[in-house]
């Protein structure tokens, strides 16, 4: 194997770099050109030409400087990941999202980071019925003394800390629901929304028939992704609640099919 004058070893092989590449960006998150470039020992040309052909193959997005990696059917992101991860961008979708609540009663939070966010972020001076299959929120929520938290039960998913399987769409089926608030790995105005796990989409899925209205909330990252197992459409939507990373122009296009789109 070459070397770099400083010693540092030379990672020749392109497919063999960009493996190191994803497997950087799927441990931190992310991957900046300028360091991973002076980790492998090639330049930061060579880097930005790698990322392309990883976007090429849906297995990383560019950003200004760097990537971030797509989830896809061999990488999920944790829950742990999630929360280091465009914070500030979630938490004014958050806010922005809770501002929709209207007079709605009962409410559906999905799992992941920025629906735990939306949860945090509830008004505590009125009744409030939530319903969810994160544990997380469910245990934010619990103290709270006008809120009445149903944890749906079924198998736990370890990385996400959430409740899936028939148990969970079963109870769910029970109910009539005022609003969810609902995420996905990623939204595509061809493909919809879809998620990695069958075993979610389908609890997204049966929450999506038995909510009145129905809110999609995610970071511009998630629009265009395309993932396994689709779960709704994008008309389903009252409203899309997103950053303002996602172009005015594609926002448009997503507001063509129904949803009142917001960037915040």
């Amino acid at each position: 194997m070459p070397y770099t004058a400083t010693g540092r070893a030379v990672v020749a092989e392109g497919e063999q770099r960009r493996r190191r590449i994803v497997t950087s960006a799927r441990r931190t998150g992310s991957v900046d050109v300028t360091a991973i470039a002076a980790d492998l020992g090639v330049s930061k040309e060579t880097v930005r030409r790698d990322l392309s052909a990883l976007e090429r193959r849906g297995l990383v997005r560019r950003t200004h400087g760097g990537a971030y990696p797509v989830e896809g059917r061999g990488f999920e992101s944790t829950l742990e990941l999630r929360t280091g991860m465009h914070v500030a961008e979630k938490s004014r979708i958050a806010a922005a999202a809770v501002k929709l609540l209207g007079d709605a009663e009962t409410v559906f939070i999905d799992e992941g980071y920025t629906p735990q966010l939306i949860a945090e972020a509830l008004p505590a001076d009125r009744p409030l019925t939530v319903i969810t299959a994160s544990l997380a929120t469910a245990q934010g929520l619990a103290a709270r003394s006008r809120v009445t938290v149903l944890l749906l039960g079924g198998r736990v998913r370890g990385g996400t800390m959430a409740t899936v399987d028939h148990w969970a769409a079963q109870m769910l089926s029970e109910f009539v629901i005022d609003l969810a608030y609902v995420g996905a790995s990623g939204i595509s105005r061809e493909h919809g929304l879809t998620t990695l796990d069958p075993t979610v989409s389908a609890v997204k899925r049966q929450a999506m028939r038995v909510s009145r209205r129905r809110v999609f909330c995610g970071v511009y990252s998630k629009f265009g992704a395309v993932s396994f197992s689709r779960f709704a459409d994008a008309r389903a939507f009252e409203a899309i609640v997103t950053d303002t990373r996602l172009p005015q122009t594609e926002a448009r296009r997503y507001a063509l099919l129904g949803p009142k789109v917001l960037r915040v």
